[in-house]
């Protein structure tokens, strides 16, 4: 019984293969920010060793969350398993991919097809990045036949695995030619690339620091980020209005909290369709126009009065209702 408190024995019942990605990403972060130091190749107009770093961050915070939930998993447990090893599966490999193919092949990875090694690496990170995002899916029909105790987390769990499944799909429209390639198959040619992360510029162009998002077309890699990442926003508000409750007294009704998780959720969804828009119409997040800042404010209106709407008392019905 004494055990049941330590935090090691807690880990172990996390899922073993999500955690080991997640180790792996950390060695790959710190190698990435040596890299970084030491290296000063540059693929694209940015650093060679900047993708890795991105992609083990955001993998690396990803697997652990996708682990942590999978411990909350009582119905289709065995499957859940599945689901995270395969998931860990496919991740795994297009990261070391993606390694192999900047650090050490000296080459672009996405949306490559200069040659028929490139074409075969790109159709094999694809097939890894659909796979996540199959498994993303089956795990969020596994939470939807969850009861937790607390009803804040669980519509939060549903909610951002949900959004995370959706940051996932954004992705899709990033292999569409860009004007450049258009104009080479119009010509008859075959362009060596195909798709691009930025909308009406060519990729590589001026971008934010770091990140890298494009700061003169749109750039569909800032709604995926944000999609993405809803699986650790959305538990992150449940756990914060939990211990704001003990301050504030209307939050210590569960339904108050499961209000304001849904009102997050669904402003959450807004937000990913917002950045969407903006650039799928070529616009930098940086520069928005009178359109995206009216929808924006629109959004921002409707999140107040919704979450105005879910702090007022709670109904005895509403109670017995959300207690079934």
């Amino acid at each position: 019984m004494a055990d049941k408190g330590n935090p090691l024995v807690a880990l172990r019942a996390w899922h073993r293969p999500l955690v080991v990605l997640a180790g792996v990403m950390g060695l790959l972060c710190a190698a990435s920010l040596l890299g970084l130091v030491l290296d000063d190749r540059t693929l694209v107009n940015a650093p060679i060793w900047l993708k890795p770093f991105k992609f083990s961050v955001s993998v690396g915070t990803y697997a652990l969350t996708l682990a942590w939930l999978l411990t909350l998993v009582r119905r289709g447990r065995r499957a859940g398993w599945w689901f995270g090893t395969a998931f860990a599966a496919g991740i795994g490999v297009d990261v070391a991919l993606i390694v192999a193919q900047m650090i050490f092949r000296g080459h672009t990875l996405h949306f490559n097809k200069a040659t028929p090694a490139d074409v075969a690496i790109n159709n094999v990170v694809a097939g890894g990045a659909y796979a996540a995002w199959l498994m993303t899916a089956a795990v969020v029909v596994l939470l939807l036949f969850q009861r937790l105790p607390d009803r804040a987390l669980n519509s939060a769990l549903r909610w951002g695995t949900t959004l995370a499944l959706a940051g996932m799909a954004v992705a899709m429209l990033m292999f569409s030619p860009s004007p450049a390639q258009q104009a080479v198959r119009d010509a008859g040619g075959k362009p060596p690339t195909f798709g691009a992360h930025s909308v009406g510029v060519e990729d590589g162009g001026p971008g934010l620091p770091v990140l890298g998002w494009s700061t003169v077309g749109g750039d569909l890699r800032i709604p995926h980020f944000a999609g993405i990442h809803g699986l650790q926003v959305l538990p992150l508000v449940a756990f914060g209005l939990l211990l704001l409750a003990r301050r504030y007294p209307v939050l210590g009704s569960d339904v108050v909290r499961r209000r304001l998780v849904r009102t997050t959720g669904a402003g959450y969804a807004g937000l990913i369709v917002l950045l969407t828009w903006q650039a799928q119409r070529g616009q930098p997040l940086v520069h928005p126009d009178f359109w995206t800042l009216t929808a924006a404010a629109a959004l921002v209106a409707a999140v107040v009065v919704a979450g105005t709407l879910s702090v007022r008392p709670v109904a005895s019905a509403e109670i017995l209702r959300s207690a079934r």
